[in-house]
């Protein structure tokens, strides 16, 4: 297990670094931010001089190597648009991203495993054709139209809740709604196949034969077996929420790394869209890394070898 885990975190630092290289070389085809940065009326005399202070002349592999070793050392740049630490701007928003994030997880985990269970251990009832639809819906309904019909609904025509910026408890409702409701869809179809499955094994029709009630054949058994597969989808349902939350972000103005990267792209704020992908991608490589221990410690028959 212990040379399991150094191989995957080996492994994890490579791709955090083949990640960086891809976003340095991707954000400079996206044009020169001088032209941004600099009046348009300015001569060329002085779009040379930014061109050069902030080291945009020299060549691409010398711009790499001083952004990574300038990573190594905690120094992610100044935004070029916002005059200040990348770093700091980061660590501003990443509270409000994570907290809608999992807010919006939580969301779906509470609605959709309980039907999912129940209705996979009735196939045919109501609960069951309930988890079915919205297991449809969630995976068919895009997430910024769902996003736009409840600012419609429950914000312009009920006023029951503020429809953007982050001023109370309650304005994280809708945009976690909506951020989760694809994962909701998700999780409700792969509880309710996965007790499907396990409701038929031979271990489950001796214990019914025990007369052990159904609870607790569906909290021993049925849940627990189930459960390695929702972790699985859990850990990339939340990666996804924390880095797919652009449109979220930006239709519901949160204050969140989904508003910063939407406006560092368009400023082609270089240093800001780097060090956004970094933070990201860090947080989705190591919840992978996790999953790979959590599954170990839910099914002690995995055994890992390097």
């Amino acid at each position: 297990m212990q040379r399991y885990l150094l191989s995957r975190v080996i492994q994890s630092i490579f791709l955090l670094f083949g990640v960086l290289v891809v976003v340095f070389f991707l954000v400079r085809l996206t044009g020169d931010p001088t032209s941004l940065m600099v009046a348009k009326e300015a001569p060329a005399e002085q779009r040379e001089a930014f061109r050069e202070a902030m080291g945009f002349n020299r060549p691409l592999p010398i711009q790499f190597l001083d952004f990574a070793g300038d990573i190594l050392r905690g120094d992610f740049g100044n935004s070029l648009h916002f005059r200040q630490p990348a770093l700091d701007l980061i660590l501003e928003r990443l509270p409000a991203t994570f907290y809608l994030a999992t807010t919006a997880l939580l969301f779906a985990i509470v609605i959709a495993v309980p039907i999912g269970i129940i209705g996979g251990s009735n196939p045919g009832s109501a609960m069951d054709s309930l988890g079915r639809a919205l297991g449809l819906l969630g995976q068919t309904i895009p997430n910024f139209w769902l996003a736009l019909i409840l600012i419609l609904i429950f914000a312009v025509n009920l006023g029951w809740f503020p429809s953007f910026g982050r001023d109370s408890a309650i304005s994280v409702v809708l945009p976690a709604v909506a951020l989760g409701f694809g994962s909701m869809g998700q999780l409700v179809r792969l509880t309710r196949s996965a007790v499907l499955e396990i409701r038929n094994e031979d271990y489950i029709r001796t214990a019914r034969s025990k007369g052990i009630s159904q609870f607790k054949i569906g909290a021993r058994h049925v849940f627990r077996n189930a459960s390695l597969a929702l972790v699985s989808v859990i850990s990339i349902q939340y990666s996804y929420l924390l880095g797919g939350s652009i449109y979220i972000e930006t239709i519901f103005s949160w204050p969140g790394l989904g508003n910063l990267l939407q406006q560092a792209v368009d400023g082609r704020d270089f240093p800001l869209v780097q060090a956004i992908a970094f933070f990201i991608s860090f947080f989705v490589i190591a919840l992978t890394l996790l999953t790979d221990v959590a599954y170990a410690l839910i099914d002690p028959r995995i055994r890992y070898s390097s």
